[in-house]
């Protein structure tokens, strides 16, 4: 643990973090599970939270084949776009009012795993596009999270060392990208509480953005 002296950019991740779309995902991803009948990729989520599309398929096609991780993953964006056709994909508690606050004492970034298209629009769909300075994408790097290219990339177009950086998650794969690249992590738990393992990764552990903005703030 530590103080927030020399921190001059905050590095947010969006599902989970700014948009409610972990929840979503989740339920799609379970009725894939279901329409499929494949149980050995309904039971793969957790691991696949926070990784970019290719990383993900990856990690199907070595637990289940490619034939079938290619009909799961078409029935898991089916059933996503199902579910966010009728209500959207909704902010998570606070996250407006949290980066109105910090804009103006904090630089602000995106580093999200989700491709750039699907970013933007729901960022921007939800108000919260406007905000951040930097927007880094899934389809910008290599390597998704874990790996912390994402990271580096967005420290990089801020002009900023890493320790500089705050980096907020709520997914292990998340947590692991930011403390390779030398940002001090953040967790908001959501879908996934953390491990043992992660705890020891982390600069700050918040129950909600609120908590977070009054922590910096």
């Amino acid at each position: 643990m530590g103080s927030a002296d020399g921190i001059k950019a905050v590095v947010f991740d969006m599902d989970g973090v700014l948009l409610d779309t972990e929840r979503v995902s989740e339920q799609a991803w379970a009725a894939a599970a279901k329409s499929t009948g494949s149980k050995e990729a309904g039971e793969m989520y957790a691991p696949c939270v926070g990784m970019t599309e290719p990383m993900i398929r990856v990690s199907l096609e070595n637990r289940v084949g490619k034939e079938t991780a290619a009909a799961f993953l078409e029935a898991w964006e089916k059933e996503f776009y199902a579910i966010t056709a009728e209500g959207g994909i909704p902010s998570m508690a606070h996250a407006g009012e949290t980066l109105s606050d910090l804009q103006g004492k904090f630089r602000l970034a995106l580093a999200s795993s989700t491709r750039g298209e699907l970013v933007r629009k729901q960022l921007s769909d939800a108000g919260l596009l406007k905000f951040f300075e930097v927007v880094v994408t899934g389809d910008m790097v290599k390597k998704g999270k874990p790996d912390p290219e994402i990271y580096r990339l967005a420290c990089s177009l801020l002009g900023l060392h890493p320790e500089e950086c705050l980096a907020v998650e709520d997914s292990p794969n998340g947590v692991r990208s930011a403390y390779s690249a030398g940002l001090k992590p953040v967790m908001i738990p959501d879908r996934i509480k953390p491990d043992e393992e992660t705890l020891k990764l982390l600069w700050k552990l918040c129950p909600s953005l609120k908590d977070f903005c009054v922590l910096i703030s």
